[in-house]
């Protein structure tokens, strides 16, 4: 029952969300073209509910260029621009995401849309993960994002789609925000973003 209530509210909050930040969204967009080249939004092809392949927005935070003059491939720290690192840090390059939301792709919160790659490394258990819609925030987040490992993410998922409730989205919303103003769990490491899924290695899944 849940889950049809959810939709409205995501719908709801969503719009008037836009309508709000739609002043930051103009400022942020007059920014990332001032700093950086390439188009405003980042847009790529993620899987969503049931796998269906949907067109995420995110405000670009790196550059298009993937190479230095010698040919050499940047690295997404190198990639990475100041207005980007801001974005990303406060979490405001999400907020495009909200005209998923309306559109029927998202939910504010659910399991992150990963790579389309990802749907072959998969194993049936992590595979469940697309059973409820994507959200910009999720149960993995706020159990440590990007420094947690693949396997860990996958679980809260399945946690997640196991346990979703109006409670708990409450309880992830909150922590998410708090996060954000702590910058909590926002880098793996060293790097900007989490090193790509290659799979879970057999002796790594669970009878």
């Amino acid at each position: 029952m849940y889950k049809y209530i959810k939709r409205g509210m995501d719908f709801a909050v969503a719009f008037v969300a836009l309508l709000f930040f739609s002043p930051l969204m103009l400022i942020v967009s007059i920014l990332i073209k001032i700093n950086r080249d390439g188009p405003v939004l980042f847009k790529q092809k993620r899987p969503g509910l049931n796998g269906k392949i949907f067109t995420v927005y995110k405000f670009r935070t790196m550059s298009v260029k993937t190479h230095d003059p010698n040919g050499r491939e940047l690295s997404d720290f190198e990639r990475m621009s100041k207005i980007g690192s801001l974005l990303r840090k406060t979490s405001v390059d999400e907020i495009p995401q909200f005209i998923n939301i309306l559109k029927g792709d998202m939910s504010f919160i659910g399991p992150r849309p990963l790579l389309t790659e990802y749907l072959e490394l998969y194993t049936p258990e992590q595979m469940r993960r697309h059973e409820v819609r994507p959200g910009i925030s999720g149960w993995a987040q706020v159990n440590g994002r990007n420094t947690i490992t693949w396997e860990e993410k996958f679980r809260y998922d399945v946690e997640y789609v196991d346990k979703m409730s109006l409670k708990m989205d409450i309880y992830i919303l909150i922590k998410t925000v708090l996060n954000v103003l702590k910058q909590d769990g926002i880098n793996s490491g060293e790097a900007n973003t989490m090193e790509k899924f290659r799979g879970t290695e057999k002796e790594e899944v669970k009878e």
